[in-house]
């Protein structure tokens, strides 16, 4: 009893000596909150300021050591990416963009952090109160722009194979343009349509459901444009903003969950960041889709992966094996969003008009043998990203081949996507839509 008793004593002994060793939290006011109404502010305050603020807001067990470094080291690191005692200082746009991605945390069980909240239980966000962040953000006003936004970028343009690499070193692969798209995005968030593309690795993993974890050497190249409102009443592409870069190597990017990360932007495409740091924002923002790869992309495919919402099957079924072609694996061209109806839809292209593309940017004449391929989906919210929405059931699949003489043009629609004889009809409107739609601004 002796011996249990000195332990006891020399334990409380060593504890209280470790109190000495106590480096500071900083704690000022605020310079700069974020600009939100106060019924948001309140949500934040509860929820967010313990960790994500310059007031320091420990309760009495966050204070004993080594409970207390712990706690240290997670306030720190959390004010580096993300600080509502200093978010004002940045635009609008950019402190809208912050709450996005909170809410996505909050909606994905990634913040607060569950251990937090195991001590901290008050800090909870309530299914009410995140009804109260998003309704506040509201992604899907009707706010685009009325003049075409397209017309006013004119950056010079530098050969792929020039590109400088990413701070952190990645290159940026000068093939990615003709990579195989693997899904689409409408980002309502903040006004943009996204491709994300894979390459040979990637979307034979995806063909195949091997994707939990995705292989090494397979990349995502996700390219970003502008929402531009047309005359049509429809949401177009507009001025390219970015091509992001995610390459799988488990071994060499251990330290960055298995991914290099690079992000380049404008025509010139500039490295994103200011120093190598730039990935701890990657990582961060992904961390919560780390069951699915740190992948937010549901592919679209007909393969059967285990787990929900990791792959978008419903999408895949355009293609049907009825269809005379099989577009989605043939490159993407453009895409648009029609929001009376609540549909999106890619137009693809087989290798002849790709070809046709590549060779002219913004006006392409399609040969003869170039098929080009619309396919129009119903949409539905992102389950990984409030604010996006994805390709969901496909409605129709619209065919246009170039030959000689008058185009051919069929359309498939339906459950079993029967060919629509009522097509001819419509045919020669239908054909000088297909052509006049205009390829999505690259690099």
């Amino acid at each position: 009893m002796r011996i249990v008793g000195w332990l006891i004593g020399a334990g409380l002994l060593l504890l209280a000596v470790l109190q000495i060793f106590r480096p500071g939290i900083p704690s000022k006011p605020a310079t700069a909150e974020i600009e939100a109404p106060r019924e948001v502010k309140l949500v934040l305050e509860k929820s967010c300021y313990s960790c994500h603020s310059d007031q320091r807001r420990l309760s009495w067990f966050d204070q004993i050591v080594p409970a207390y470094w712990l706690v240290r080291h997670d306030i720190l690191t959390a004010r580096e990416h993300l600080n509502f005692s200093t978010l004002g200082t940045k635009p609008a746009a950019a402190q809208k963009a912050t709450l996005y991605e909170a809410v996505n945390m909050v909606q994905l069980g990634a913040m607060p952090l569950p251990q937090f909240l195991r001590l901290h239980p008050d800090a909870r966000v309530t299914p009410q109160e995140l009804n109260t962040l998003k309704a506040y953000l509201a992604p899907w006003t009707p706010d685009l722009p009325s003049t075409p936004t397209s017309q006013v970028q004119n950056a010079a343009r530098i050969p792929l194979t020039k590109v400088q690499p990413e701070l952190n070193g990645l290159a940026l692969d000068p093939t990615f343009e003709s990579w195989q798209p693997l899904s689409f995005t409408d980002r309502g968030d903040n006004r943009t349509f996204r491709f994300i593309l894979g390459n040979i690795a990637a979307v034979k993993a995806s063909q195949k459901g091997d994707i939990s974890p995705w292989p090494d050497g397979a990349r995502f190249a996700k390219i970003a444009w502008q929402q531009e409102l047309g005359p049509d009443g429809l949401i177009h592409p507009g001025n390219f903003i970015q091509v992001e870069l995610m390459d799988k190597n488990a071994g060499e990017y251990k330290d960055t969950e298995g991914w290099g990360w690079g992000r380049w932007r404008g025509l010139d495409l500039k490295p994103y960041g200011q120093n190598a740091r730039f990935v701890n924002e990657c990582t961060g923002c992904h961390q919560p889709l780390q069951g699915n790869d740190y992948v937010y992309t549901m592919p679209i495919t007909t393969a059967k992966v285990t787990g929900a919402e990791v792959v978008n099957n419903a999408a895949a079924v355009a293609n049907a094996t009825n269809l005379p072609h099989q577009p989605l694996a043939w490159g993407g061209i453009t895409m648009y969003v029609d929001p009376r109806n609540h549909t999106m839809a890619t137009l693809f292209g087989n290798d002849a008009a790709i070809d046709a593309v590549q060779a002219h940017l913004t006006a392409p004449v399609y040969p003869s043998g170039a098929v080009l391929a619309l396919v129009t989906w119903k949409q539905r919210d992102d389950p990984h990203w409030f604010g996006a929405r994805i390709p969901d059931r496909p409605l129709s699949v619209e065919f246009l081949e170039v030959g000689a003489g008058q185009p051919r043009y069929q359309r498939f629609a339906g459950p079993s996507f029967e060919e629509d004889e009522g097509a001819a009809k419509i045919a020669d409107e239908r054909a000088r839509f297909l052509l006049g739609l205009p390829p999505a601004q690259l690099p």
